[in-house]
């Protein structure tokens, strides 16, 4: 740099200091008035509707939070609070329990828009079911939607796709389900067996299936549904239970779907379930071997209930695993 180049650095920066003085100086006299005009902006009183963007390749993925749910620590299969109170410290967690978000996914293909997943409609409570605000908020109508590919069929990834009054919110697109999850959720047998608390999950499956049979599609594992959109095989959260691998040139996401509930906790712990898991000892199997992979490849990950937005990488921590955010992507 030249002597010329750092006077005028230095003089800025001397100009810059003098102002900012004089500033705190009109503060602590009182002499600094703000106009009553931006003073009586109201509070928000709750948050922006949830939709985060980021490019992979020439794709476009949007995250998009439908809300969250709150689950205590009974719902956690294999807790143990000694573990988990350190967990929870570490992870900043307030209280004894855990609130899951849960995230949906935009895929603008440039020639396709596709959502994987769909939220919960008014199906599980005031805290979910805001698909359509964030939607909106990413500037995209129902309508528009030309497919929706669901990784597995509980109420909080595919009861969305119908509106309150049970017609279809998505009234263009093609409705994608996994096949074995479909031939689970519509077995009388298994539904029979089911406890009665599980019962209006096969129910509600059926219903929201059913409003698309004229413009539906069951796939199953390892197939290409589009191009650069790919299923992976994740079974034991549900029978059908299933990923997606979203490749464009040289980028890639690998949306995990349910393989993780408690990012404060399973990271750490892979062998700890949950309750809504229809075979835990596969899911963690499955768990183990998706989250190997990841902090192995170093692939950008997206999680159904991986803190909003979602994205971020695995690696090895100890005998378990810790999940990083991704960062913010501060140009395309």
């Amino acid at each position: 740099m030249s002597e010329a180049s750092t006077r005028l650095d230095r003089r800025g920066f001397l100009t810059g200091a003098s102002t900012l003085a004089a500033g705190s100086a009109l503060v602590a006299a009182g002499g600094l008035s703000v106009s009553s005009a931006s003073a009586s902006a109201p509070l928000a009183g709750q948050p922006m509707a949830g939709a985060i963007r980021r490019k992979v390749g020439s794709f476009e993925v949007t995250a998009l939070l439908d809300g969250y749910l709150d689950i205590g620590s009974e719902q956690v299969l294999g807790h143990d609070e000694d573990i988990a109170k350190s967990l929870r410290k570490e992870a900043f967690v307030e209280g004894s329990g855990y609130r899951l978000p849960i995230n949906a996914f935009l895929l603008n293909t440039g020639e396709k828009l596709v959502l994987v997943d769909a939220g919960s409609s008014d199906q599980m409570g005031p805290t979910l079911g805001r698909l359509g605000g964030a939607l909106a908020a990413a500037g995209v109508a129902p309508e528009q939607i030309d497919a929706v590919l669901i990784t597995h069929m509980h109420p909080d990834h595919l009861f969305g796709v119908l509106k309150p009054d049970g017609s279809k919110a998505f009234e263009n697109a093609e409705l994608l389900l996994p096949e074995t999850d479909y031939r689970f959720w519509f077995d009388d047998a298994a539904l029979n067996a089911a406890p009665d608390a599980f019962k209006p999950f096969f129910l509600g499956a059926r219903k929201s299936a059913d409003a698309y049979a004229a413009n539906q599609t069951l796939f199953g594992s390892g197939k290409e549904l589009l191009p650069g959109v790919t299923s992976v095989d994740l079974a034991g959260h549900t029978p059908g239970h299933v990923g997606f691998r979203v490749d464009s040139g040289d980028d890639g996401l690998f949306i995990i779907a349910d393989a993780v509930h408690v990012s404060s906790l399973q990271f750490a712990q892979p062998d700890w379930g949950i309750a809504f898991d229809t075979d835990p000892a596969q899911a963690a199997k499955t768990r183990r071997k998706v989250l190997d992979e990841v902090s192995s490849d170093g692939h950008l990950v997206a999680g159904s209930h991986l803190p909003f937005p979602g994205f971020g990488h695995v690696a090895r921590s100890g005998d378990g695993y810790r999940f990083a955010p991704a960062d913010w992507q501060y140009s395309n």
